[in-house]
């Protein structure tokens, strides 16, 4: 037997084995998973979504708060009573009814309201007409003067930013809104309330 030959089994137990490469592991995806990266630690700067939706609050609250603040220093009064006589010096003679639902709120709210600018002298109850239990509203000189030092809008800064959005965006903002106050268990009489008097 020849030496030199050599057999096929003995070939192909000396020859090198060919190793396929190692194909690099795919996401769900189908795309090529990253090889152990090393993360980066968070930035401190980094906030959860709860967190980051919770600052856009602190600056609307904020923002209503300083509005109602200069209009206190500005003009002496509470913002909703602003707000009121603005809607009485606008509509001459409307009822305590009418200026609930002119400025969405409680009629005991408005009522008591319009108790407190009566007593200071900014507006004028008037009853005329064959019913002398309604009340029509008027504004007076006073009031007219207390309402000329108050910074615009009278409304508040939420209500005027809030009518200046699409449809689209409000319908969004409600429903979002709506399902926050379910898990905040609050009492939707509230809503009832003007937010000067907050």
């Amino acid at each position: 037997m020849n030496k030199a030959r050599v057999s096929a089994t003995d070939a192909a137990a000396t020859k090198p084995r060919r190793t396929a490469p190692r194909r690099p592991k795919t996401s769900a995806a189908g795309t090529p998973s990253p090889a152990k990266a090393v993360e980066a630690p968070a930035s401190p700067d980094t906030a959860d979504a709860a967190t980051r939706v919770l600052r856009r609050f602190r600056i609307v609250f904020n923002a209503v708060k300083a509005h109602f603040q200069q209009v206190e220093k500005k003009a002496g009064v509470g913002g909703a009573q602003i707000w009121a006589m603005s809607i009485i010096g606008a509509v001459p003679d409307i009822g305590v009814g009418g200026l609930a639902q002119a400025m969405d709120i409680h009629q005991t709210t408005a009522s008591n309201l319009v108790k407190a600018m009566i007593e200071s002298g900014a507006v004028l109850a008037v009853r005329k007409g064959i019913d002398r239990r309604k009340v029509q509203l008027r504004l007076t000189p006073a009031g007219a003067a207390t309402l000329a030092k108050a910074p615009g809008p009278f409304s508040g800064v939420l209500p005027e930013a809030l009518a200046q959005l699409d449809q689209v965006t409000l319908a969004r903002l409600e429903s979002d809104l709506s399902a926050l106050i379910v898990l905040l268990r609050t009492d939707e009489r509230a809503a009832g309330v003007p937010l000067g008097q907050l």
